[in-house]
Order: structure tokens, then sequence, then C-alpha cells
């Protein structure tokens, strides 16, 4: 993206796009940090200690051949043993190009920056081992006595179920217990079940959760990770509307703001599988991506303190039922400030979304 590019300059530069959009969002507490820094990450896990989190989920990359992006910071809190606060990994197994963090334009040739490549068993072998010290770190958050690691993407990798059996293996033979494998998913989808990003478009259905969930278990999954945003949208405001706005985007060139008030997709973020006891759902203390997307951007409006509170609650609510161990909610995200997405202090809640509910 450019010498001397980070993610806070898209943040700096967001213009309100209506009235009553509040932007740009001004971090508080942290300022506009640098993850490179061991004071910083402290801090981080302070606010989340305040917070009542559990443990940070780091994203992870490895395209292959042992290339991996942003895993500095990562690497140094695994070498330091600071912080002293759980963590686990999520692969995210997905190829980088030029309009990941760019206000989309058709004009724009979209260029491939870092292709994620699938090179079979020694990739996979070469890709455990790297991450085995963190496996073993006592800090490494485990379900059932295993290691916890997430999967982005799994419909992607063609031979998922090697990967898993592999990697199980490996965990064995190396002191573990295996491996807690979470294959993430949409519940709704404008595409068949294993076919995300293959198949062909149609209108989505909202009440086949359950078809989704099962394909990704059959991979070999120990359990799901559910997100529900594409759901809550849709029931939200319909699904004509979600395929006429993707329609003049791709064809017209025509940008169209997605609107949606965080109390309506409170209500239909979570499908009733979501009760299941192997599948852990995603939560959002907000959503605005304008920072990226421009006035092409998904916003979502009144994102309040109370409105976390909410759904906090139902998450609540909805894991009551399951073993201790599987009584599990990923928050999307922590730190995600390029989609308005992020629970650290700014200046328009300050520390609201952090506080002791």
């Amino acid at each position: 993206w450019g010498n001397g590019f980070t993610e806070w300059l898209n943040v700096a530069k967001a213009k309100p796009l209506f009235k009553g959009h509040f932007q740009p969002r001004i971090p508080t507490d942290l300022g506009f940090y640098d993850l490179r820094l061991p004071e910083v990450r402290e801090e981080q896990a302070n606010l989340a200690k305040y917070a009542g989190i559990e443990g940070f989920c780091y994203w992870h990359y490895w395209f292959g051949n042992g290339k991996r992006l942003l895993e500095m910071p990562f690497n140094q809190v695994v070498e330091s043993g600071k912080p002293d606060y759980p963590f686990c990994l999520c692969w995210a197994n997905h190829t980088w190009s030029n309009k990941t963090w760019l206000n989309s334009k058709k004009a724009v040739q979209e260029q491939v920056l870092v292709e994620q490549q699938y090179l079979g068993d020694q990739d996979y072998i070469d890709h455990f081992n790297a991450l085995l010290p963190a496996f073993k770190d006592k800090r490494y958050i485990t379900v059932d006595g295993k290691p916890l690691f997430v999967v982005y993407n799994p419909i992607d990798i063609p031979d998922m179920d090697r990967f898993i059996c592999l990697w199980r293996e490996l965990a064995i033979q190396n002191g573990l217990k295996g491996i807690h494998f979470v294959g993430r998913t949409n519940n709704a989808a404008f595409r068949n079940a294993g076919e995300q990003g293959k198949g062909k478009y149609k209108l989505p259905t909202v009440d086949n959760a359950a078809e989704f969930y099962n394909s990704i278990l059959e991979m070999g999954f120990d359990a799901v990770n559910s997100v529900g945003r594409l759901r809550a949208e849709i029931l939200s405001k319909g699904r004509y509307g979600q395929v006429v706005k993707r329609v003049l985007k791709k064809f017209l060139d025509v940008d169209v703001l997605n609107l949606f008030d965080q109390s309506s997709i409170n209500n239909h973020l979570f499908a009733p599988e979501d009760e299941w006891d192997n599948v852990y759902p995603t939560i959002y203390p907000n959503w605005d991506r304008s920072p990226r997307g421009g006035k092409s951007a998904t916003i979502w409006t009144n994102s309040t303190p109370d409105e976390f509170k909410k759904i906090l609650e139902k998450s609540e609510k909805l894991s009551s039922s399951k073993n201790d161990e599987h009584k599990i909610v990923f928050i999307q995200a922590w730190n995600e400030w390029g989609e308005g997405n992020y629970m650290e202090p700014d200046l328009q809640y300050g520390r609201g979304k952090i506080k002791k509910m």
C-alpha cells in the first residue's frame, strides 16, 4: 500500500457521509499506536482484562513456503512471555489484493499483492512447527485440553481433511492432546454451503444455518465459529435490497451506502443453531467500513454501549446450556479500526464498551 502506510491513515482521513455520521473515529487511551511496541501490547491486555475478556485471538498469516506478514507483534508476545494474557490464533487464509484496504473503484486494476497457497504436507508440517512454541505456551487458550485454532476460510483449502489429520498427528507427537479445530463460516450466504467463493450467486436464505455448520463439521472440524452479519443485514432490509446493491456496484459502479440500525442487527444476528454445543457465535460492538469503502460502505448506526450490552446478554443466554468448555463467544473485533469495528476507547464513547457490565 506504499511506503509508510498504516491503516491509521485511512482511519484519520475518514469523513462523515450523512447527518449524524460520527467520523473520523479517534482513539483515546492508546492513541495512534504501533503494535511493535511492547508497552502498547501490555496496555491492550490491561484494557481487555478490565473488560472481562478471556483472551485475544490473533489473526495469523501463513501464505505458504514460510511466507508470513504482520507476524512481529505476536512473535514478540511468544518470545518475551509478555503480556501475561491468554491468546489463541486464527489462520487468516486469504489472498491479499490492492483493493483490501482501499476505497474500491471499478477503474482500479485489481492486483494480487500476496497469494495464499496450499502446498501440501511438507508446508503444513513447517506451518505447524512454526507455531509449536505458541501451542506449548502456558498462556495459549485450550478447549477440552487442546489448543484452540481457528481457520478463517476452510472452504478454500483443497485438502482441509488432510491438513487437520496431519496437525492432529503432529500435536500428539509433540506432547499435546491434539488441536481443537474451529472452522469459521457465515450462517447465510449468496452461495450454497460449501461453495463460498466458488459456486454461482443465488438469492440467500436465512434458515439453512445447519447446512453451513454441518459442511464445516464434516471436514473434520471440532466446532464452528458462526458469523451472522450477512444474515442480520438481510433480515433487517430484505434479500432483494442486498442483491440490488451488489448489482449496482458491479455493473454500473454506483456507490450506495448500506445503512443498518445496530438494534435491528442485534435482533437477527444469531441463528437457532447457534445454540448447538459445538457452535461459537460472533458478536459485533459496531461496524462502519467507510474508512476503507467510502461511499459504498456498510455502516451500522446507533452502536451505543447500551446496544453492545444487549448483544452481550443475548450471547450469554445463548451459551447458557452449553458445556462449560464450549461457552465461547468471539467478538469481532477488538481493534479493527478501519472497519469501525473495535472495543478500544475512542472519543465518542470513551471506555463505554469495555466497562464492567
